[in-house]
């Protein structure tokens, strides 16, 4: 039984009223979510590998393949570019909550990738000081493992356009084009080819950093005993 138009009136503006002040609230904590995820992860890459050059990197790239995923959900649900292909046939607006799950999930992915690359990275410039074969190790140690774990996530991302529900397409879209293009573009050529830019610059450390933080020889020293 379907309800007097003036009762559905009373029903749907609250309704209404209650998701504007909700996308409000989200777009005006986003920046501060961002600001707080990208400087506490920053801070930890630093500690982690003692540099100060590698965490200002890899949130910049981690930022740069986040914000190309949003440019790619807009120009297809918004502008409508290849929307048919997809199965989408009406623009509409972009839900407050996708930037919020999107930055998350992706930016989490984006440093797993990152630290299980560097690490390799980092372990063979302490054993050799050489910055060019410490990269080329790396990336042909966990190239393949970073390449293969994406595709399967890509693809279970993708899968998700294949449904009817319109929120379900944006989510699925944004998140398989973010791990696309931070594996295969960014991780696999955009981080080695700055790495070998930057050389020993790229893992610059300050000493009075080195001297407040305990030294890896000294926790193997306490291990041991």
């Amino acid at each position: 039984m379907s309800c007097p138009p003036s009762r559905a009136a009373r029903v749907s503006a609250p309704t209404s009223a209650v998701f504007e002040d909700f996308a409000a609230y989200i777009d005006g904590k986003l920046p501060l979510f961002i600001g707080v995820v990208v400087a506490l992860s920053a801070v930890l890459l630093a500690l982690v590998f003692r540099s100060v050059v590698v965490p200002l990197k890899a949130v910049a790239m981690n930022l740069l393949s986040i914000g190309a995923s949003f440019g790619v959900v807009v120009a297809v649900f918004q502008w409508g570019w290849l929307a048919s292909a997809i199965g989408v046939d009406r623009t509409a607006p972009i839900q407050s909550f996708l930037p919020v799950m999107v930055f998350a999930i992706v930016f989490g992915l984006s440093m797993d990738y990152e630290v299980f690359l560097l690490s390799r990275v980092r372990e063979d410039w302490v054993r050799r000081h050489d910055a060019s074969e410490a990269v080329g190790q790396g990336i042909a140690h966990t190239g393949r493992v970073i390449t293969a774990a994406a595709t399967i996530m890509v693809c279970v991302f993708a899968s998700f356009a294949l449904g009817d529900d319109l929120v379900v397409k944006l989510f699925g879209i944004g998140l398989a084009v973010a791990v696309f293009l931070d594996a295969f573009v960014i991780r696999t050529a955009l981080v080695p080819a700055i790495m070998e830019l930057l050389g020993a610059r790229a893992w610059w450390w300050p000493r009075w950093l080195e001297r407040l933080l305990p030294s890896s020889a000294s926790r193997r020293k306490r291990v041991t005993a």
